[in-house]
């Protein structure tokens, strides 16, 4: 647990996150948790993943969800 008591500490915490995530990754693992992804991370899931890997996530997502009302805006964004 980090705590942080102003802004610049808490953006070397969100930075600090986004390197453990990535060194996660490059040794094979994964930049989710027993929580899920999480919005500070959102970003890495295309890392993880790739293009396609979002795309058939987006796809999976449109079709149970084609109306966009499960957790709008939450980690897959659908145009």
């Amino acid at each position: 647990m980090l705590l942080v008591s102003n802004d610049e500490e808490l953006s070397i915490a969100k930075q600090l996150a986004i390197n453990m995530a990535r060194r996660a990754l490059k040794v094979g693992g994964t930049c989710t948790g027993e929580h899920g992804i999480g919005r500070g991370k959102m970003t890495l899931l295309e890392e993880e993943y790739g293009p396609t890997g979002i795309q058939v996530m987006k796809n999976i997502k449109q079709s149970l969800d084609p109306n966009g009302i499960m957790n709008p805006g939450k980690i897959i964004h659908i145009q």
